[in-house]
């Protein structure tokens, strides 16, 4: 296969930019995710889909918690890609002097955002290199009007320095998926 007869359409398919918070053990976090998919039809049991990265800490958080929330970002918050997506939480706490309150799943809901949707993990499926995990929503709120924020657009407005950082963070990160997307445990999910 030839990756430029793909890209077009691959490169159609993110979602709205959102910062997935997850809380476990009493420590917080947040990343930003761009693989989100509406995963049901029925009104009454909203259901999504994330995809996260197994070297994000996010990832452990909410393989350990079973909940996470999505907080959609508005296009004026480009801001918070480089607060929530360009350090690790590692490192240090990406959601100091961030308004926030707890949601039911335990997990940080950003007060200020497009919107939100509080998560418990239902199930879950190894890709190798990142976990999809699938959600019932418990909770969610649109706070804003008009449309969140889209990577497609957010690329456009970003500064060239963090742009810079996003290719190389992402190099690595291919680097890595690339090692590991064989790697799939077949072994079905259990929460914890």
């Amino acid at each position: 296969m030839e990756y430029a007869d793909v890209a077009p359409i691959m490169g159609r398919l993110w979602s709205p930019l959102a910062a997935v918070t997850s809380h476990w053990q009493g420590r917080d976090n947040v990343q930003i995710a761009v693989a989100i998919a509406a995963a049901s039809i029925v009104p009454e049991r909203p259901r999504v889909v994330v995809q996260l990265y197994k070297t994000n800490l996010s990832h452990d958080m909410v393989l350990s918690s079973g909940a996470f929330a999505l907080n959609f970002l508005r296009p004026d918050q480009l801001d918070l890609i480089g607060d929530f997506g360009l350090v690790s939480g590692r490192e240090r706490d990406k959601l100091a002097g961030v308004g926030t309150k707890a949601g039911s799943s335990g997990s940080h809901l950003l007060t200020d955002c497009f919107g939100y949707l509080d998560c418990r993990v239902i199930n879950a499926m190894d890709g190798g290199d990142m976990t999809c995990f699938l959600a019932d929503v418990l909770d969610g709120k649109t706070l804003a009007q008009g449309d969140p924020l889209w990577w497609r657009d957010a690329r456009r407005e970003l500064p060239r320095e963090w742009l810079d950082r996003w290719e190389a963070k992402q190099s690595s990160e291919i680097t890595t998926s690339r090692a590991t997307m064989g790697k799939i445990s077949h072994t079905p999910w259990q929460p914890k």
